[in-house]
């Protein structure tokens, strides 16, 4: 029985930004900044968050520590009306923690992985999981895990859900080539223009996003302000990003994943899914937090309305 729209299976974690803060204090020293702020984060999280802003019935699957933060989180969770049920506390872990510097230009981070290191794809329950009618997947890890991954997803297809795919950074730097495997197995394949340079050898982004057209038949690049290029069943779709004043650039992707698949659950097209994944992006760095400028439906249509009378003048 299929009672959400999208199950999010990743990380969640508190981020802490700090605004202000240009040089890590020496030993000794102690610095004062303008402002510190704390919000939910975690790539997954930042997903599932912009997800149930846009009206989509989400649950969460990820690991909390029994903690202050943890508690922080499941209530922030409960408020933006995304199902908590399937998160499981850790008994050895605290929350994780994400210390951001300077979100205004190139972020730093001092970051605590904490109860994330937990999450196992081979003990996820995806009878549970599959009570969403899609399934969104973060953590790849090539090598690592590959193996547990293309086990769940030829199972999740087995049980008729449909699944996207942000493998995210490889901080091994293998850029293992057995993500081409995983990827004929996705339905959405969402990483960013590095990403898929490094994946893929190639120099240019639609040389990239050609070559994984090979293997996936829906993949997705993000070129960050310049936005975004889909290919889908061999066509090939661009669209400019929207010009905006940049707050806070982190969770940017997260929220352009969200209207992309917001997009793509609603039955729209390449074209509309794009507009709505830029737009998103854009909000999203317009405000300072991860998910903290992500619209809700009426929001992003605005946004759109506004953009489209601007274009017209």
């Amino acid at each position: 029985m299929r009672i959400f729209d999208a199950v999010v299976i990743g990380d969640v974690n508190i981020d802490l930004v700090v605004e202000g803060c240009s040089e890590v204090p020496h030993p000794g020293q102690e610095l004062f900044v303008d402002r510190m702020t704390m919000h939910v984060g975690g790539g997954a999280a930042l997903f599932a968050v912009s997800l149930a802003k846009l009206g989509i019935r989400v649950a969460f699957n990820g690991v909390l520590g029994d903690d202050g933060y943890g508690r922080y989180i499941r209530e922030r969770f409960a408020e933006y009306g995304i199902d908590s049920r399937m998160i499981r506390t850790s008994n050895a872990s605290n929350t994780g923690i994400s210390i951001a510097f300077n979100p205004d230009t190139d972020r730093s981070f001092i970051s605590y992985a904490g109860s994330n290191a937990e999450l196992r794809m081979e003990e996820v329950n995806l009878e549970q999981v599959a009570q969403g009618r899609h399934v969104h997947i973060t953590g790849y890890r090539g090598r690592r895990n590959h193996d547990a991954y293309m086990s769940v997803v030829k199972r999740l297809k087995a049980l008729g859900v449909t699944i996207s795919c942000d493998v995210g950074w490889d901080d091994s730097g293998e850029w293992d080539k057995s993500v081409f495997e995983l990827m004929r197995y996705i339905d959405v394949f969402l990483m960013n223009e590095t990403e898929a340079l490094h994946y893929t050898g190639c120099s240019r982004v639609d040389e990239a996003i050609r070559y994984m057209g090979q293997y996936g038949s829906h993949v997705v690049v993000k070129l960050g302000k310049d936005g975004a290029v889909a290919l889908r069943s061999g066509v090939l779709t661009r669209m400019a990003g929207y010009p905006v004043e940049a707050v806070d650039t982190t969770g940017a992707g997260d929220s352009f994943n969200a209207g992309y698949l917001f997009g793509f659950l609603s039955g729209n097209d390449v074209e509309m899914c794009l507009m709505y994944g830029n737009a998103c992006g854009a909000l999203s760095v317009s405000a300072l937090g991860g998910s903290t400028g992500t619209p809700d439906q009426e929001g992003l249509k605005a946004f759109l309305r506004e953009r489209r009378q601007t274009q017209e003048v």
